[in-house]
């Protein structure tokens, strides 16, 4: 059963009791990411995440972690756009344990200059590697060029320039403006009572104190274009997609169940007409990207130099299909099902019980039951699919990028205006 307090602080405590396991999963969620960062201090909320691991006051960073092995437990984190979180998982008996924990790294981490000095290489090694790895690299590029120039649109991790740019100040004004207790959200599911995490709650987060800076969010535009970026890898990458909802729209689920029949799984279409029946790829897929006011549709997929033009064509057909000779009754009828044991089977355990009450809350500000999820998946009609469909995919809203070893006069444009 889901609960929800708000201390006195305005620490939003949410709770979710499975009384048949022995594990508990605590995360506490922050509402900042990399939307709410600056030119000058990009990747700051990434930088963060990192230093928070680093050694606190009382506890260097070996000891975090062997206090965390010595009772096998699992401790970790995440930056997203819109959010970030640091979790552990504990049995139930260690529940104490592990709120002293993710306290101690969130309140009281050092922030020491050298330990900022080695994890600003750390970054930039990250950064490399990922810039190494075309097929994860494609899909920021494509972001960028989508959401230009604005803050949804830029990479996670910053850039080599901004990591070099930041200092303690810059890191600590930033932590101090944003890991405010009305912005910080504690979430917890497994072998525990809604009374013990409050407990818990107001003993090691109930001290905490200070507003979020106000910030101006603004739904970003998308702009069209059209990107074909050299790269000397042996595969190209591609992304094609267009605008979609944001994720408190009435429509969010006939975008998911639109998604699934075209390209997400190895039933739909995409995957089906492009590797199944031809071999062209072996990665491909489609994806929705929803955050709190924009949306993102895109379609993925890696294939040989020589096959690129043929691969595009194939993803727009599918598309064109869909607009015009609609969704059958059949694939609605599949894809309903398939997000719905897609949901069920993957909140089989407390940490994904966790993640989906913390992420509500700090996303969306309330509670949605399976029960109203499975009742909106059910409630999706062709008639909703087939009008969705003719109003994001048309020519002018497409956007493409390419990254490979590739020309930009071998990516033909008709395959697009077609649609």
């Amino acid at each position: 059963m889901f609960q929800k307090t708000v201390l006195p602080n305005g620490v939003r405590v949410v709770s979710e009791t499975i009384p048949y396991v022995k594990s508990v999963a605590i995360g506490v969620w922050i509402g900042t990411g990399s939307r709410y960062e600056q030119e000058d201090n990009h990747g700051v909320s990434h930088f963060i995440e990192h230093l928070m691991f680093k050694g606190t006051k009382k506890r260097t960073a070996k000891d975090i972690a062997e206090t965390v092995d010595a009772v096998g437990g699992q401790l970790n984190a995440f930056t997203a756009k819109e959010h970030t979180c640091y979790y552990i998982k504990v049995i139930d008996t260690h529940v104490d344990l592990g709120m002293d924990i993710l306290s101690d790294m969130l309140l009281s981490s050092k922030f020491d200059p050298e330990d900022i000095k080695r994890e600003r290489e750390v970054v930039i090694e990250e950064i490399n590697m990922y810039e190494d790895a075309p097929d994860e690299l494609v899909h920021d590029l494509h972001l960028d060029r989508v959401w230009s120039g604005h803050e949804l649109g830029r990479n996670i991790l910053g850039s080599k320039d901004s990591i070099a740019q930041l200092d303690q100040r810059k890191i600590y004004d930033y932590y101090r403006s944003h890991y405010t207790a009305d912005n910080l959200v504690v979430a917890g599911a497994g072998n525990l009572t809604h009374e013990q995490l409050v407990a818990l709650s107001e003993k090691y987060f109930g001290y905490l104190s200070g507003k979020k800076l106000p910030v101006k969010d603004r739904p970003p535009q998308l702009t069209p274009a059209r990107s074909v970026i050299a790269k000397d890898t042996e595969q190209v990458h591609l992304c094609l997609g267009t605008a979609s909802v944001p994720q408190n729209s009435p429509e969010l689920y006939t975008a998911h169940i639109l998604n699934n029949i075209l390209g997400g799984g190895i039933s739909s279409r995409l995957f089906q007409s492009i590797r199944e029946e031809r071999g062209l790829a072996y990665s491909v897929y489609s994806y929705q990207t929803n955050y709190s006011d924009a949306g993102l549709f895109t379609v993925y997929a890696g294939t040989r130099p020589g096959n690129t033009a043929q691969v595009i064509e194939l993803i727009t057909t599918n598309i064109a299909d869909a607009k015009n000779n609609g969704i059958t009754e059949a694939e609605l009828i599949k894809a309903q099902e398939q997000l719905k044991g897609g949901l069920l089977l993957g909140l089989e355990s407390s940490s994904s019980r966790m993640s989906r009450i913390g992420k509500l809350e700090i996303t969306l500000g309330k509670y949605v039951t399976l029960d109203e999820v499975v009742a909106k998946i059910e409630r999706v009609t062709l008639a909703d699919l087939n009008e969705m469909a003719n109003r994001l995919f048309t020519p002018q809203n497409m956007c493409l990028t390419v990254l490979g070893p590739v020309k930009a006069e071998n990516i033909p444009d008709s395959f697009i205006n077609s649609l």
